[in-house]
C-alpha cells in the first residue's frame, strides 16, 4: 500500500504518533510492522457455550494467514450471549440486545484504532449478524468466519440436537417420557464444540453470509471439530489480505441483490425466522433498499429443497457431507432463483457454485422440481392484528390457513405454565404479548413454549402469535414479530380471550374477527430489570421488528413515535 494510504497510518506515521508507536512497540511490533496493514482478528470466544468455546484455537491459524500474506494481526475480543442457555429465562432478554452491543464493540475497537481490515470469528446466533453489521458500518475490507456446527448427538440410534432436549421437556411434562429418559437426551445432545446443529439461527445466518459473499464458499460449512477447519481459518487470513490489497470494502458485498440471495437461501432451507430481523438490520447498516416484503417474495418463489432440522431429517454436519452450501446454491442457481455477485474469495458466486460436489446418493438437498415443500419456510402477513407486518414460520407443515379462539397471555412465563398444566387445547390460537423488542425489552425467543407444545403433541393443532420471536429450532404454524407491538399500543394489546383470529398465508392476512377498536390497550408494566442499564437504553432506542429491531441514536422515546415508524399496510 502506498504512503499515507492505510487507515492505520493515523496511528503509526509521523513524529506526532511517536507515543502510539511506543505503546505498539511494547506489544512486539517493529518498524517493519508499522509499514504493513494492521488487521483486526475479532474473536467472540467464550467458554460458556459450545458454540464459541473453540474459537480461541481458530484465531491462531487466522493470524498466521494474515502474517503470511503481509499483514499484522491484532487480536480483539467481544461478547456472546448463549441463546440455548438463556432460553426460557430472564437472561433471554439479553440475546437480541447483545447483537447491538457486539456490533458497537467491534466498531469501537476497530474504528477507534484506525485498523485497515477485520476478520471476525463467530459462533452463537447474534455474533453472526453483528459481525456483518459492524463490517457494514465500518465499510473496510473484511470477512466473517463461522466456527462451525456441532456434530449431532446420538440417542437410541437417532441423531439428536438441542431441539430434542427442549421437546423432551414437554414430553416429560406430559408423561410421554420418563425423567430418566429426559436425562439421557440431555446428556447425549451436545457432544462437543460447535453451534446448534440444525438449520437453526446460527447455521441459517452462516449460510446467508456465504450467499452474500461475506464468507468464503465452504468455510462456514466445515463442522467445528473437523480437521479441515484450521486450514480454512488460515485461508481466511490470507483472503482478508487480498481484500486489503485490492481495496475491496464490505459494502461491495452487501447489496440488494446479495441480500435477496440470502433471503432465498433461508427460504430454500426453511431456515430461522430470525434471519428476517438480521438481514433487515444488515441492510439498514449498509444503507441498502431492502424491506420485510422481500422475504415474502423469496418464500413464494422458492421451494424448500433442503431436508434439515428442525422440521426435516438432517443436521448441518450431514448437509456438509452431502455437498453443503455450494450444493444448495448450485441447485438454486441452475433454477434461476439467485443472481451472481462478488465474494470475498475474489471469485464470483456463480463461479464458486459451479464447482459444487454432490455426494452420490445424498437426499439432504432435493431438486426444485421435487422439493421437500412447495413454498419457502416463511411468509409476511399484515392485517388488523399486525398492521405493521409479522412473520409466519411455515416449516414442517402445509397449513396456510387457521382460525380459532385467542388464548391470551402477557408473558412467556404465563404461557409456558399453561402449556405445562395442560390448559391449551387443540384449535387454540395462543397469543403472547409484551415480548416485543421495546416491551420485553429484548424480544425473547419462545422455544421453551413452542417445544413444550410439540412435546405435548399439540405442535400440529394450535397456532401461536406473538410480538416476540422464535428460535431457529421452532417449527409449526408460529407467527412472530407482530408490529406494532403491545408496548406501543398495537392491536395485539387489545385482544381478549375468545376473540376469533383468522390466519391466511396465501392472502397475507392475520385478522382478529372482533371489534377491538374501542378497547383500551392492556397495560404493559415494564420488566423490573429494565428501569436502568442496558435494557433501559435498548427500550428507548430500538426500532420495530419490521425494521430489524436495530437501535438508532435518534430512536423513539415514546410509544407513539415507535408505532409511527411502522410501515402500515391496510
Amino acid at each position: 500500500m502506498t504512503e499515507q494510504k492505510k487507515n492505520s497510518d493515523q496511528i503509526t506515521r509521523g513524529p506526532a504518533r511517536a507515543p502510539a508507536r511506543a505503546m505498539l512497540r511494547a506489544t512486539g511490533m517493529t518498524d517493519a510492522d508499522f509499514a504493513k496493514p494492521m488487521v483486526a482478528v475479532v474473536n467472540s470466544y467464550s467458554s460458556v457455550t459450545p458454540c464459541n468455546m473453540h474459537l480461541r484455537e481458530l484465531a491462531g491459524p487466522v493470524s498466521e494467514g494474515v502474517r503470511k500474506a503481509g499483514g499484522v494481526p491484532i487480536d480483539f475480543n467481544t461478547i456472546v450471549v448463549s441463546d440455548g442457555i438463556t432460553m426460557g429465562t430472564e437472561g433471554m432478554r439479553a440475546s437480541l440486545v447483545s447483537r447491538e452491543t457486539i456490533t458497537d464493540s467491534i466498531e469501537l475497537a476497530v474504528g477507534g484504532h484506525a485498523l485497515d481490515a477485520a476478520i471476525i470469528l463467530v459462533g452463537c446466533d447474534k455474533t453472526i449478524p453483528a459481525a456483518a453489521m459492524a463490517l457494514a458500518r465500518l465499510n473496510i475490507p473484511g470477512l466473517i468466519l463461522y466456527g462451525g456446527s456441532i456434530m449431532p448427538g446420538r440417542h437410541k440410534g437417532k441423531a439428536i440436537t438441542i431441539q430434542d432436549v427442549f421437546e423432551a421437556v414437554g414430553a416429560c411434562a406430559a408423561g410421554r417420557i420418563s425423567e430418566e429418559e429426559l436425562g439421557e437426551v440431555e446428556r447425549a445432545a451436545c457432544p462437543g464444540a460447535g453451534a446448534c446443529g440444525g438449520q437453526f439461527t446460527a447455521n441459517t445466518m452462516a449460510m446467508a453470509l456465504t450467499f452474500m459473499g461475506l464468507s468464503p464458499m465452504g468455510a462456514n460449512d466445515i463442522p467445528a471439530v473437523h480437521p479441515d477447519k484450521f486450514a480454512a481459518a488460515e485461508r481466511c487470513g490470507k483472503l482478508v489480505m487480498d481484500l486489503v490489497k485490492s481495496g475491496t470494502r464490505a459494502r461491495e458485498f452487501i447489496t440488494t441483490n446479495s441480500l435477496r440471495n440470502a433471503a432465498t437461501a433461508v427460504a430454500a432451507t426453511a431456515g430461522s425466522t430470525n434471519a428476517v430481523l438480521h438481514l433487515l438490520a444488515i441492510a439498514r447498516e449498509a444503507g441498502r433498499d431492502f424491506s420485510i416484503d422481500e422475504f415474502d417474495a423469496a418464500s413464494r418463489n422458492t421451494p424448500v429443497i433442503a431436508d434439515l432440522k428442525p422440521a426435516g431429517r438432517y443436521t448441518a454436519a450431514e448437509l456438509f457431507e452431502a455437498g453443503g452450501t455450494a450444493l444448495v446454491g448450485k441447485t438454486l442457481m441452475d433454477a434461476g432463483l439467485i443472481s451472481d455477485g462478488p465474494t470475498v474469495s475474489g471469485r464470483s458466486l456463480f463461479d464458486e457454485l459451479a464447482e459444487a460436489v454432490e455426494r452420490p446418493g445424498q437426499d439432504a438437498v432435493l431438486s426444485v422440481g421435487n422439493p421437500v415443500q412447495a413454498r419457502g419456510g416463511f411468509g409476511i402477513l399484515y392485517g388488523s392484528l399486525a398492521p405493521g407486518g409479522c412473520v409466519a414460520k411455515l416449516a414442517g407443515h402445509n397449513r396456510l390457513t387457521f382460525e380459532g379462539p385467542a388464548r391470551v397471555f402477557n408473558s412467556e412465563e404465563e404461557t409456558f405454565a399453561a402449556v405445562e398444566n395442560g390448559a391449551i387445547q387443540a384449535g387454540d390460537v395462543i397469543v403472547i404479548r409484551g415480548e416485543g423488542p421495546k416491551g420485553g425489552p429484548g424480544m425473547r425467543e419462545m422455544l421453551a413454549v413452542t417445544a413444550a407444545l410439540v412435546g405435548r403433541g399439540l405442535g400440529d393443532s394450535v397456532a401461536l402469535v406473538t410480538d416476540g420471536r422464535f428460535s431457529g429450532a421452532t417449527h409449526g404454524l408460529m407467527i412472530g414479530h407482530v408490529t406494532p407491538e403491545s408496548a406501543c399500543g398495537g392491536p395485539i394489546s387489545k385482544v381478549a380471550d375468545g376473540d376469533p383470529i383468522r390466519i391466511d398465508v396465501d392472502a397475507r392476512r392475520i385478522d382478529v374477527l372482533a371489534d377491538i377498536d374501542a378497547r383500551q390497550p392492556h397495560p404493559h408494566p415494564p420488566f423490573a430489570g429494565a428501569a436502568t442499564g442496558v435494557l433501559a437504553k435498548y427500550a428507548q432506542l430500538v426500532s420495530s421488528a419490521s425494521e430489524g429491531a436495530i437501535t438508532r441514536a435518534t430512536g423513539p422515546d415514546s410509544t407513539q413515535s415507535n408505532a409511527q415508524q411502522e410501515r402500515i399496510v391496510p
